[in-house]
């Protein structure tokens, strides 16, 4: 299994990231962080590790820089912005496209919160082919009806049974999607699925979608 440090270079700008490909790898999947979350997040590295086992790439990277955590840290305003986010996912996607490692890589993303409205939102919008999506605990109502009625990707909605505002926006979003789509509700979980067995849960839905549809 190879691990790499990466810079992504995006404008005047570089995004830090952690890709790791093991042997054999049927796709990638490129994971989108929630709010205030980073390439660092317990949670999104567990999933990664197990979504490896699954012979799945993973790309753990920051959508912004540090400079610009530390002003969302005093005002919380780029986390929710879902468009400047879909930005930066779009220019990594194009990245992975041209990079001689990972460009013959089927690409997948798995957002959280925040994160799984950008991604659905860069799905609606890139030129290159998204092959499967799955949200932890997400936003997706916060993608806008119009776009998520233009992505084509299938979706996998994944949340948490103790987690009740969340459920009912899944619950909206799904009803705007028009590709093939799933909603999975985990009893027991809340928004962080920090209960026991739950992120595992989570971790076997997610390996699971996107196999099958990576590799088709």
């Amino acid at each position: 299994m190879e691990e790499l440090s990466i810079h992504i270079p995006l404008d005047r700008i570089e995004l830090e990231g952690i890709l790791t490909i093991p042997k054999g790898a049927q796709g990638l999947i490129l994971f989108a962080h929630g709010s205030g979350s980073s390439r660092h997040s317990p949670r999104n590295q567990w999933v990664a590790k197990e979504l490896q086992k699954a012979h799945l790439a993973t790309l753990l990277v920051d959508l912004l820089t540090q400079e610009e955590e530390g002003v969302d840290r005093q005002t919380a305003h780029l986390r929710f912005d879902i468009a400047f986010l879909a930005t930066r996912l779009l220019g990594i996607t194009e990245w992975l496209a041209e990079e001689s490692n990972t460009k013959y890589l089927k690409i997948g993303y798995f957002g959280a919160s925040t994160g799984a409205a950008a991604a659905l939102q860069t799905a609606a919008h890139t030129s290159q082919d998204i092959f499967a999506i799955v949200s932890r605990g997400g936003r997706p109502d916060l993608a806008g009806a119009l776009l998520l009625s233009k992505v084509r990707a299938p979706v996998l909605l994944i949340v948490g049974g103790e987690d009740y505002p969340v459920i009912d926006m899944n619950q909206e979003a799904l009803k705007e999607l028009h590709c093939e789509k799933k909603m999975v509700v985990i009893p027991g979980a809340t928004h962080l699925f920090e209960e026991s067995g739950t992120l595992a849960e989570v971790a076997r839905l997610a390996s699971d979608w996107f196999r099958s549809h990576l590799s088709e």
